[in-house]
């Protein structure tokens, strides 16, 4: 069965109804004002809980297996007088079929070990818990630890951690319990941090096998975009190095609490074992692309000559591009990783 289970853990009658046909942004001060003026039998303490337990993923626990809901999302804020913190970008997943796709894309098997990050209430993570060996839920806000330990007291393959995933030793972590074995990562990340999260997983060298996450939509559009396009920069060439883009769904901001100004995006990344191309200079190659959409409008010849960090005149970039067949006034925005790769190498030989 998925996560969600049955029926009545897919259903989202009542609060979300409101939620589809408000049109303003909720003020992350007011959302649990508001979620009382419009579902007046809300209860602060008592969650609904799942008839059919019996026969749902974790049946048996004290999970709360139906957190998807909005209305006990709200109990639960509401019960801890929980405050959303906008320096964490915190916005609380509240769909079952978003949560599904979110499942299904990161394909979590018994012998996993998944490290979320940002669990907020628990919700995703009851479903990872019901699917995975082990789990690692990794939060910074300490506010939301009492609650965390109250929604997954029925689990005991998890581990929550008050930790900063920018700062957290995932290496050392996964070595300690998965035998340094490659570990899934799922995220709902806070949007206005994602880039330096997901680089610091890429680029940190831990065993990962794949990270699924739900990030603002522009963002995942970047990722996966191809050279050409108005969304092709330095991110979409980073994040192509290190893992293969796949786009799995798009987010309305109304499957959340509160609702983000934005429109949201699930996107699966599976990590290369080895990078798709051979450079003899990675650091170059990055500084390289970096330099090149660093003024998009100007050719890579102007762009590249003297740049931070670079050495190269204009001359020696022109030299490296016709060596490579391509025309003076060529942007970053038309080359290939490929091509940039071996960009990188011509002008690493100049240098020579």
């Amino acid at each position: 069965m998925e996560a969600g289970g049955c029926g009545f853990c897919r259903m989202a009658d009542g609060f979300s109804d409101f939620i589809l046909v408000r049109k303003k942004q909720i003020p992350y001060s007011d959302t649990v004002r508001v979620a009382q003026e419009n579902n007046e039998n809300l209860s602060t303490t008592a969650l609904q809980t799942c008839p059919q337990q019996g026969q749902c993923p974790g049946a048996g626990k004290e999970h709360m297996a139906d957190l998807i809901h909005p209305q006990n999302t709200i109990a639960v804020i509401q019960k801890y007088n929980f405050r959303f913190q906008k320096k964490y970008g915190q916005n609380f997943l509240t769909d079952s079929h978003v949560l599904d796709k979110i499942i299904r894309a990161a394909d979590i098997q018994k012998e996993d070990y998944v490290l979320e990050i940002g669990p907020g209430i628990g919700t995703m993570t009851q479903a990872l818990c019901t699917y995975a060996g082990k789990v690692a839920a990794v939060e910074i806000d300490r506010s939301l630890i009492p609650i965390l330990q109250e929604t997954l007291m029925g689990y005991d393959n998890v581990a929550v951690l008050n930790e900063d995933i920018l700062k957290l030793d995932i290496k050392a972590l996964v070595q300690r319990e998965h035998d340094g074995r490659p570990v899934k990562i799922v995220a709902n990340l806070p949007y206005y941090i994602t880039t330096p999260i997901i680089m610091g997983l890429l680029e940190g060298r831990a065993p990962i096998e794949s990270i699924t996450v739900m990030v603002q939509k522009e963002v995942a559009e970047r990722m996966q975009a191809a050279p050409g396009g108005k969304d092709y920069g330095a991110l979409s060439l980073a994040v192509q190095y290190y893992a293969k883009p796949q786009m799995i769904a798009n987010v309305p901001p109304n499957c959340f609490i509160p609702r983000p100004s934005v429109a949201s995006s699930v996107i699966r990344l599976k990590c290369h074992r080895t990078p798709p191309v051979f450079v003899r200079d990675e650091k170059l190659l990055f500084t390289v692309i970096r330099a090149s959409f660093n003024q998009r409008r100007k050719t890579l010849a102007n762009g590249l000559k003297n740049a931070s960090g670079l050495p190269f005149s204009k001359e020696q970039v022109q030299n490296a591009l016709r060596a490579l067949g391509m025309p003076d006034n060529i942007r970053g925005e038309a080359l290939s990783l490929e091509q940039f790769a071996r960009l990188s190498d011509e002008l690493a030989a100049a240098s020579e």
